[in-house]
């Protein structure tokens, strides 16, 4: 059985936006899908995040698909790293994912911190790319939170990246982005389904 595990952005829930919808329709295609409800996410930290992924997966297998939205995609990043070298998973899906935010995204030292916290430890992506190769990541052109170029050409570094037009940053209200069509074609994809 194929297993996605969706996990939401900063200050994100379970029921926010497109989260629920894409379950809905990955359950429909006959896999079994998770929207997880992550740690404090109005503060996240890494460490509780990756302890939270951790224990939510068990133990990951070519049958698992990670899709990260914002903050999301880093806590996929740090979890693929620690994962034990033999470790292999099916694929991975990106929702403006980033790696620096615009001064709208950090509006105060909290934020800078946060957000900093996530960064500031190199990632080797070389121990990433030995977990699975299959990645897409899917970014709005017009994000207010994701400065668009910048990461744009760091994810497409190590994954297959999708453009979409006027989603700002996927974020529900905020975005009118209730349904996202082009993750759930994107996991199809991952998954060769």
């Amino acid at each position: 059985m194929k297993r996605v595990f969706i996990i939401h952005g900063w200050e994100g829930r379970p029921e926010h936006g497109w989260y629920l919808w894409l379950k809905k329709e990955l359950e429909k295609k006959g896999f079994e899908a998770y929207v997880l409800a992550m740690p404090n996410p109005d503060a996240p930290e890494v460490k509780s995040w990756l302890n939270a992924l951790k224990n939510l997966i068990g133990k990951p297998d070519e049958n698992t698909y990670l899709v990260g939205h914002s903050i999301g995609c880093l806590t996929i990043l740090h979890y693929l790293e620690s994962l034990p070298e033999d470790a292999k998973i099916g694929g991975v899906l990106f929702v403006a994912g980033w790696f620096t935010l615009t001064p709208e995204a950090t509006p105060d030292e909290a934020s800078i911190a946060i957000a900093k916290s996530w960064v500031e430890k190199p990632i080797d992506f070389k121990k990433i790319l030995q977990k699975t190769k299959n990645m897409i990541a899917i970014f709005s052109d017009n994000d207010p939170h994701v400065p668009f170029e910048e990461n744009k050409k760091r994810y497409a570094k190590f994954c297959r990246k999708i453009i979409v037009e006027t989603k700002g940053h996927f974020t529900g209200d905020m975005d009118k982005c209730f349904e996202l069509p082009s993750a759930l074609k994107a996991v199809l994809e991952l998954a060769k389904v």
